[in-house]
C-alpha cells in the first residue's frame, strides 16, 4: 500500500491537483487496490472529521479578523502604539512590531494581519524615510505572527489532528511570539540608528490619553478573549464566537465605520476561506485515517528512531523535511498531513507534544514567508504592487531572524512548555 501511496500522491501533486482533492483522491486509490473496505467509507469519514465542537472556532476566528480588518480596530491600534513607543529612534517601525503581535491576538490570522496593519504601516514607513524594501520586509514577516501568537488558527488544526488541549497551545505560543517579536524590534532598532531613520513621533498628554480612549476598545478583546480561556470562563470555541460579536459591536455600534458593504464583503471573505480550509482538513484527517488503520505512523517511528538515536537530531530532521515539504505544498497542509506520522515517533522519544505543535507553527511562519506558497507574501503584492522576487527579497533579512528562534525554541523547550507547565498542568 506504501509504495501506491507514495506514487499517486507525487503524480498528483505534479499535475498540480489541489491538496484537498489530492489526499481524497489518494485514499480512494489506496483502498480501492488495497482493501476490502467500501469507498462508503470516505464521505463517512469526512463528515466524521468536521463533526468537532472545536472545528466551530476556525470560521468564527476567520469571521473575527475580517471584521476587524475591514474597520477601524487596526488602525486605533496603530495610533495607540505610536503614543507608547513612537519617540525612540525607529519608532514608527518598533510600532508596527508590536501592532502586529497585538493584533495577531485579535485575529489569529497571518494573511488578516499583513493586510489590517501592512496596508496602513508600509506607505507611512516609507512616507517616513524608511527604505521601501526594508518595509515590507517588516510588515510581511511581523504579520506571520499571526500564527503564532495566540489565538492561532493553525494551532487549532494542530489540536484536532494531534489531539492536544488548545488552550495549552495557546498559552504555549506566548513567549515564542514574543521572542520573535523581540527579536524583530532589536533588528529594526539596529536598522533605524544605522540608517539614521528619525520619525520620533511625541505626543502630548492629552493628545496621548484620547488616542489611548479611542483604541480601549480594541486593546481589551485580547483580554477578554484570552483571559476568558486560561480562567475557564469559556472554552477556545466559544472564545471565537465571543470575538466575533464583540467585533461586530464594536465596529457597528462603537466606532460606527462599517459599513453594510464592508459587513458583506468580510462576511464572503471569510465564508470562502472557512469553506477551504475544513475542506482540506476533512480530507486530511480521511486520509490520516487510512495511515493509522494500517499502523504506518508506527512503521514511520520504527525507522526514524533507527535513523535519528536522539531527540535533538529527529527535531532536527523534521524541521529539515517541513522545510523541503513547504516547496511543493503550504505548510499548514504539510503538518495536518505530517505530524500524526510521527506520533509514535514523539512518544518514543518523549518530546511534549505541545512543545512539538509550536515547532511545527513555527516552521509553518517560515512557509508564510517563502515561494511557492508564501501567502503573505502573495498579500504583500497585492498592497505593493511589486512582484514576488522583489517582495521575497525583502524579507530575507527577517527568515535569519526566524530561523534563530526556531533553533532556541526547538532545542530550549522550557521557552514554549513554561506558561502552560505553570498554569495549567
Amino acid at each position: 500500500m506504501i509504495p501506491t501511496l507514495i506514487i499517486s500522491f507525487i503524480i498528483l501533486l505534479l499535475i498540480s491537483v489541489p491538496i484537498s482533492i489530492t489526499l481524497a483522491t489518494v485514499t480512494a486509490i489506496a483502498l480501492y487496490f488495497h482493501a476490502s473496505v467500501p469507498l462508503l467509507v470516505i464521505p463517512q469519514q469526512l463528515f466524521n472529521a468536521l463533526d468537532n465542537f472545536v472545528m466551530l472556532a476556525v470560521p468564527f476566528f476567520i469571521l473575527a479578523g475580517a471584521i476587524m480588518t475591514e474597520g477601524s480596530i487596526a488602525r486605533r491600534l496603530i495610533n495607540v502604539m505610536n503614543v507608547f513607543v513612537g519617540r525612540i529612534r525607529g519608532g514608527g517601525a518598533v510600532t508596527s512590531v508590536i501592532a502586529c503581535m497585538f493584533f495577531a491576538a485579535l485575529s489569529g490570522s497571518s494573511p488578516a494581519t499583513v493586510v489590517a496593519i501592512g496596508s496602513v504601516m508600509i506607505p507611512a514607513l516609507t512616507k517616513s524615510g524608511y527604505d521601501e524594501k526594508f518595509s515590507i520586509g517588516l510588515l510581511t514577516s511581523a504579520g506571520s505572527l499571526g500564527i503564532v501568537i495566540p489565538p492561532s488558527i493553525p494551532m487549532i488544526f494542530y489540536c484536532l489532528v494531534m489531539n492536544v488541549s488548545v488552550a495549552e497551545l495557546f498559552m504555549a505560543g506566548i513567549l515564542p511570539g514574543f521572542l520573535i517579536g523581540g527579536l524583530f524590534i532589536g533588528y529594526t532598532i539596529y536598522m533605524a540608528r544605522k540608517h539614521n531613520w528619525k520619525d520620533r513621533r511625541v505626543y502630548t498628554f492629552k493628545e496621548g490619553l484620547k488616542i489611548i480612549k479611542d483604541g480601549i476598545w480594541g486593546l481589551l478583546l485580547p483580554v477578554i478573549v484570552l483571559g476568558g480561556i486560561y480562567t475557564g470562563i469559556f472554552t477556545p470555541t466559544e472564545a471565537a464566537a465571543i470575538s466575533v460579536v464583540y467585533a461586530l459591536f464594536v465596529e457597528v455600534v462603537i466606532h460606527r465605520e462599517m459599513t453594510f458593504a464592508k459587513l458583506k464583503k468580510a462576511l464572503v471573505e471569510s465564508a470562502v476561506l472557512s469553506a477551504c480550509l475544513l475542506f482540506i482538513l476533512s480530507c486530511a484527517m480521511t486520509f490520516i485515517w487510512l495511515l493509522t488503520a494500517e499502523q504506518i505512523p508506527m512503521r514511520v517511528a520504527e525507522f526514524t528512531v533507527g535513523f535519528a538515536k536522539n531527540w535533538w537530531l529527529f527535531l532536527l530532521l523534521v524541521n529539515i523535511l517541513f522545510l523541503i515539504m513547504g516547496s511543493v505544498m503550504d505548510d499548514v497542509s504539510a503538518m495536518i498531513i505530517l505530524s500524526p506520522l510521527f506520533f509514535e515517533t514523539l512518544r518514543r522519544f518523549n518530546i511534549d507534544l505541545v512543545h512539538y505543535g509550536i515547532v511545527m507553527v513555527l516552521v509553518i511562519e517560515f512557509g508564510f514567508l517563502t515561494p511557492p506558497f508564501g501567502l503573505n507574501l502573495f498579500v504583500t503584492m497585492g498592497i505593493t504592487k511589486k512582484n514576488l522576487v522583489e517582495v521575497s527579497k525583502a524579507v530575507l533579512p527577517f527568515l535569519v531572524l526566524l530561523l534563530i528562534a526556531l533553533f532556541f525554541i526547538s532545542y530550549i523547550p522550557a521557552i514554549s512548555l513554561y506558561l502552560p507547565t505553570k498554569f495549567l498542568r
